[in-house]
């Protein structure tokens, strides 16, 4: 069983202004060393080199995704709303500050390399050998496969998991404005104590009141304009595109037997997938910003070059494109592979897209449940049919293609390119 902290810890946030935790179980999840690792991870991989301030950790996210479960939770109890099944709320609690305990160093682009996927970890956390587990199995030996439920969104209770992973849940009202804060923009700003005021719980689904529906359009407006000036950004994204390439060629390298100057053990099993919780605890950013400064001194001269780029900032430039033209795709991985500049690792094609809000189709996974309306007749109706904004962002894919290569490699050669290639690297 939990127990309330005799005296309420207090942690002062930039955004929620403050913290408060005031269950020991908590508390001691929030000491363990599996917690603390998240000082260590960024909250937004390699957006600081695109924007100075992004420096915030998942750590903070985390606590911040916390508190503001720990509001709605404390709202519902305020209004002692029949609905809100009160034995939940510690649950609730611990897998929103656990929900990204298992994120590796620089975020989703280390999981996109290896196919690691941070949830999965996060669940091996809480369910393996490890301070957390024997933090959750205090409260009951259930305890923290209750957690590692609502973290896998296969809990039984549909109003648990959408707290924390829905279409507007704690997780993306925390990071939303904690992005925009550190990043310095105002896209992601909205009112969030509206949102937490006309939230209720209604026949085991978290709905919103009506006369709150502007207040979810403005949400759901920022996330739009997050994603598409801020995590989509294309320097951000040349920045991931040289750091899937320094995991590539050094995975390549590996496979070869290739032998490195510098090396620490828990690579090894990174590379062969065979990740135990003692690796996965060692890699934070700290042990792979010291990797990529050795292996910038390597012998091979790819890996050497992409370490060297991805530290001092000498990033891919890219050129915005309508379409993909395959024929000119082609013609340039051959013009640079004849002058000895690899495509595989210095020529790469993106397109980031993402779906502001998703319409809910029956049978579709958790995640994509409905922001349900519940009008004065206890109507529930989901809100693309009550919202033009939101029917305008809904189920929409946008996105441009991006090309990235090295410019001062090409710029060399450029006068033996022709006129059709040179235009089509210049198009903007």
């Amino acid at each position: 069983m939990s127990r309330p902290l005799q005296e309420e810890k207090v942690f002062k946030d930039p955004v929620h202004k403050y913290i408060y935790v005031q269950d020991q179980t908590v508390w001691d999840l929030i000491n363990t060393k599996e917690f603390q690792r998240l000082r260590r991870v960024r909250q937004l991989g390699t957006c600081y080199l695109t924007f100075h301030g992004a420096e915030h950790s998942r750590f903070s996210h985390s606590l911040g995704v916390y508190e503001v479960t720990r509001k709605i939770i404390s709202q519902f109890e305020r209004n002692r709303y029949e609905d809100w099944p009160k034995e939940e709320r510690l649950l609730c609690l611990c897998a929103a500050l656990l929900h990204d305990v298992g994120h590796g160093p620089f975020s989703h682009s280390i999981e996109k390399a290896f196919g690691n996927h941070h949830e999965e970890w996060s669940r091996r956390i809480v369910l393996g050998d490890t301070e957390i587990h024997r933090v959750l199995r205090r409260v009951s030996p259930s305890f923290p496969q209750q957690v590692a439920d609502v973290i896998a969104k296969t809990y039984h209770r549909e109003i648990v998991v959408s707290m924390v992973s829905s279409q507007m849940d704690a997780d993306r009202m925390d990071y939303l404005l904690r992005d925009a804060y550190f990043t310095g923009v105002n896209y992601g700003t909205f009112d969030l104590e509206r949102i937490l005021r006309v939230l209720r719980p209604y026949k085991g689904h978290i709905v919103v009141k009506e006369s709150g529906m502007h207040a979810v359009e403005d949400y759901l407006m920022s996330r739009y304009q997050m994603y598409w000036q801020i995590y989509f950004h294309p320097v951000t994204r040349s920045a991931e595109v040289i750091l899937h390439k320094i995991v590539q060629r050094a995975k390549q390298l590996f496979e070869e037997g290739f032998s490195f100057r510098f090396w620490l053990p828990p690579l090894t099993n990174l590379f062969l997938r065979k990740l135990t919780l003692r690796d996965h605890y060692l890699l934070d950013e700290s042990l792979m910003q010291t990797v990529f400064m050795q292996w910038a001194c390597e012998d091979d001269p790819i890996l050497a070059d992409l370490c060297t780029r991805f530290l001092q900032r000498k990033l891919f430039k890219y050129v915005t494109l309508e379409r993909v033209d395959v024929r000119q795709l082609d013609r340039l991985r051959g013009f640079m592979q004849e002058r000895g500049i690899d495509p595989a690792y210095y020529l790469e094609i993106d397109f980031p897209s993402d779906l502001s809000y998703d319409v809910y189709r029956p049978g579709e996974q958790d995640e994509k449940l409905p922001i349900l309306i519940l009008d004065d007749k206890d109507t529930l109706t989901e809100i693309s049919r009550k919202s033009e904004i939101v029917r305008s962002i809904s189920g929409i894919h946008m996105g441009k293609y991006h090309l990235y290569y090295p410019a001062e490699l090409l710029e060399r050669h450029r006068a033996e390119l022709d006129a059709e290639l040179r235009a089509w690297l210049d198009e903007e």
